[in-house]
């Protein structure tokens, strides 16, 4: 699937990402930084309070995220780990804290699931018959941690199906030619610095000496990853321009090209 394909159907004018499942009544959006009310660095549709922008503004494009999707939101508080808060039902406390995980999975009519990100990967699940849907937020320390694999597993065990019936969707996030990283990410994912010059997701050596640096394909290590944790269908961030939120500042947020920044949000519900 294209991202031409999934923004072809922006809700409420602001331009969000619309991915598309199999089963009818799994529903999914990602906002991007169009619309929203909230001022530079923060500019536009900034979702995360907490993080210096005017707490108002926050609220109120919670408000206007709440109304275009029609169904209230769960989040939890990213750590770049692999734990997976299971939704039930809504806090009894809307100002208790936070469940601590990178992703949350639930069978649960009416209640969406939702990741924020800025850089890092959200990854969107539903099993094929619409039983049961997941968000993960996957960057390279959840990712080699395993978050992907932990919200598949979550995934499967509450709609009672197999890996290979389950979709996954990625969206955007920093692309290929913009994720440097050094040789601790390398080894997180198995591979060996020393030996290491080029391969399929470390794609180009940059420069030499003493610490030196690649670029990694985010993206590409997912679909990896889930690939071998047996998923088939997969949809989304091919790893193309596009999909790059480092590149694309008209359209996302982007913590590593701004650092003082807002947040987007990836999100997926049960309709019935």
């Amino acid at each position: 699937m294209s991202i031409e394909q999934v923004a072809a159907l922006p809700a409420d004018g602001l331009g969000w990402l619309r991915p598309r499942f199999t089963a009818v009544n799994v529903q999914a959006a990602m906002t991007t930084r169009l619309g929203g009310i909230s001022r530079a660095p923060f500019d536009g549709f900034n979702l995360r309070p907490g993080i210096g922008d005017d707490e108002a503004a926050v609220a109120d494009n919670r408000r206007r995220l709440h109304a275009t999707l029609g169904v209230p939101s769960v989040r939890v508080d990213q750590v770049h780990g692999g734990a997976v808060h299971r939704i039930a039902r809504l806090p009894v406390d809307p100002g208790a804290p936070l469940p601590v995980a990178d992703a949350s999975a639930t069978a649960t009519v009416g209640l969406a699931c939702e990741i924020q990100v800025a850089d890092c990967l959200p990854v969107l699940f539903a099993d094929r018959s619409g039983r049961a849907v997941a968000a993960a937020h996957a960057g390279w320390r959840g990712l080699a941690g395993g978050v992907l694999e932990a919200t598949l597993a979550a995934v499967c065990e509450l709609a009672g199906q197999p890996p290979e019936a389950i979709e996954a969707w990625l969206g955007p996030c920093i692309g290929p030619a913009q994720f440097e990283v050094g040789a601790d990410v390398l080894r997180a994912f198995g591979a060996d610095p020393a030996a290491l010059t080029d391969s399929t997701r470390f794609t180009r050596r940059i420069g030499t000496g003493e610490a030196p640096k690649w670029l990694a394909d985010l993206a590409g290590l997912a679909r990896d990853r889930l690939a071998a944790a047996g998923t088939v269908h997969l949809q989304g961030n091919d790893g193309s321009a596009a999909w790059c939120t480092v590149t694309n500042a008209q359209r996302y947020f982007s913590y590593r090209r701004d650092r003082h920044t807002g947040r987007m949000a990836a999100l997926i519900w049960r309709s019935t």
